[in-house]
This record gives C-alpha cells, structure tokens and sequence, in this order.
C-alpha cells in the first residue's frame, strides 16, 4: 500500500467500500483485511444493467445513512461498472468527496478506472451522464484476475489491443499469457495522453477507437437475451473501424486481416447473434453518440498502426457497410 494511499486513509472521517455481488465473497473481506480499515459495506448487483440512477441513488442514501461528509473516502472495488459507479457518486455527493478505485477485471485495470471519467447509462445509451472526476489513488494488483472467467479477461484484451491500435504496436501480440506483463504499458499510456488532453477536447478522443459502433453494439445487445461484455462490443467496434480506415485512408489490408484472426480469439467464450436485422437499431444508438458533432457521428480512424485521426465524419451507408462487415465476420 502506497503511502498516498495510506494517507487518504487516516484522513477520512468515514470510509465506504463499493462492490457488486460478483467481486463481494472473493475479494471484499480481504481487501478490507489489506487496507486495515474500518468500512461500511455497499454492495450492488453486478452488470452493465444496474450502471444507473437507481444504484447511484441507493449509494447517495447510504452515504447520508451514514452521516458521511465531506470527508469521507469511498473505495470503488470492482470492474468498469463498479468504478465508473463510484466515481459518479462520489464527485456529485455534497458536490464532490474523494475516492479510491482498485479495479478487479483486467478491462478495469488498463482502462476505466484510468483518466477520470465516471458516468452512467441512461436513456438507453452509454454513459449518458458524467463527470470528469480524478480518483486519489488507483491500485492495480493483477492477484485479483485470479477469480476472473476467462470472458472477462478476453473482454480486457480487447482495450489492451486499442492501444496497440492507437499508440504502441508492440500491444498487437498481447493474449492471455503474455497480458499481466502488459497492464501497465496501458495505463501509463493512457496517463500520458489524458495529462494532456483531460477533459477530452483533441488528444483524448483517440482513446475511443472502436467505440463509436462499439457502445451502439453493446447498448442493443443490452435489449436482448445476449448482451455483450463491454470489451466484446469494442472489439467489434475496432472490426469497423479498421474496414473504415482500410477503405477511406488506405490502412494496410494486413491490419485488419490479423485482427480478424484476433477476433475469433476475443469472441470464442461468447455467442454473437447479430444479423442484418440488428443494423437499423443499432444505428438508431449511434444518435445519441457522446462524440457526436450536429447529431453526426465522429469516430477514430487508423491512417496507419500508431497514427489515430479523430473527429472523422463518415458518411451513413459507410457507416452501414462497415458493421455489415463485422456481423458477417461474427455470424
């Protein structure tokens, strides 16, 4: 334990403990047992489905339970959900205290409990409301991967392989032997470009590779009886957006061909189901697209491994023909 973290520690008046029911019979005893803290419990029911504005209103009613001002410490353990949960409680209770993230899925650990941004779903779409919030402190451990379904780990590789895409090819090879020795290759690159784009103006949007078409893939999947794991979306997402950057800035047919190979690798424990019929609802996601400039979607393209362009504007029927792709290589 850092002293930054042992510090924040002493200095809270009340200290929370936010979960889900998935990480609680695993990790919470000892994690409370490692911080050697005195906590109050808050545990929610884990998935995507629950990142909302009942669960944030169920932590708001336990930290005023509780009598927690404004310094209290609240220690988000969990995924990406349980993250950017907390973060989003935390900055907006009694207009901000502090929190600690200590992500248990490899996803989290290379990405979102990274760079400060927490939010819910709402309205059907992604991450729909938000603040841009720093935790105190984030505490990678890589022993928490012990307890996670290899799905989960392949969901990570997925973000892993973005910042191949987008900053350090030598990213492209990782797999799930090789991956512990790579996390935080990724988080310090995301640091770097977040220390210099913080609140996501320029730099910072090449971060959202495959997310475009990825939140909209998983948004619908969350419709169905299948839903995606939020890695999984992305790296159908990152399908598309290397077809686009093939056919409008001439990427090397290579890249996508490896990725397809790539692909079949980050899928193998999950079951797609998408056909053309998916592709108007999906579509219809793309509306409500945080990055969107005039309801126009923009998206990240490759001109080459390394070399992202944001703010792209792609014409609908590309738009289309690209996720026609990728469905036709999934289904």
């Amino acid at each position: 334990m850092s002293d930054k973290l042992k510090q924040d520690i002493n200095e809270a008046s009340k200290i929370f403990i936010l979960t889900d029911e998935n990480v609680a019979p695993f990790w919470l005893p000892e994690t409370e047992y490692g911080l050697g803290c005195k906590a109050i419990d808050i545990v929610l029911k884990s998935g995507e489905q629950h990142k909302n504005l009942q669960s944030v209103q169920r932590i708001w009613k336990t930290l005023m339970k509780y009598h927690a001002d404004r310094n209290a410490l609240i220690i988000n353990l969990g995924g990406g959900v349980i993250t950017d949960l907390g973060g989003f409680a935390a900055s907006t209770y009694k207009r901000g205290i502090r929190f600690i993230n200590i992500p248990t899925t490899l996803l989290a650990m290379v990405d979102a409990a990274i760079g400060g941004k927490t939010g819910i779903d709402f309205g059907g779409g992604k991450n729909q409301i938000g603040t841009f919030a720093e935790a105190e402190d984030v505490l990678i451990h890589p022993d928490y991967l012990i307890t996670l379904p290899q799905r989960e780990l392949l969901s990570g590789l997925a973000e892993m392989l973005k910042y191949g895409f987008i900053a350090d090819p030598e990213l492209l090879q990782v797999n799930l032997e090789n991956c512990k020795q790579f996390i935080l290759r990724c988080g310090d690159i995301k640091r770097e470009i977040v220390e210099k784009d913080p609140i996501e103006k320029g730099l910072r949007k090449i971060l959202n590779f495959g997310h475009t078409l990825g939140h909209a893939i998983e948004s619908h999947c969350l419709t169905t009886d299948r839903p995606l794991l939020h890695g999984e979306a992305v790296a159908l997402g990152m399908g598309a957006a290397l077809w686009l950057s093939e056919m409008k800035f001439g990427l090397d047919a290579a890249v996508l061909q490896h990725f397809e190979n790539q692909l079949k690798m980050l899928l193998s424990e999950t079951e797609i189901s998408l056909s053309e019929a998916d592709v108007e609802p999906i579509l219809n996601y793309l509306v409500h697209d945080k990055k969107n400039n005039d309801d126009k979607p923009q998206f990240v393209l490759l001109e080459a491994v390394g070399k992202p362009i944001w703010d792209v504007e792609v014409a609908p029927k590309w738009v289309e023909e690209a996720l026609l792709y990728i469905i036709n290589k999934v289904c």
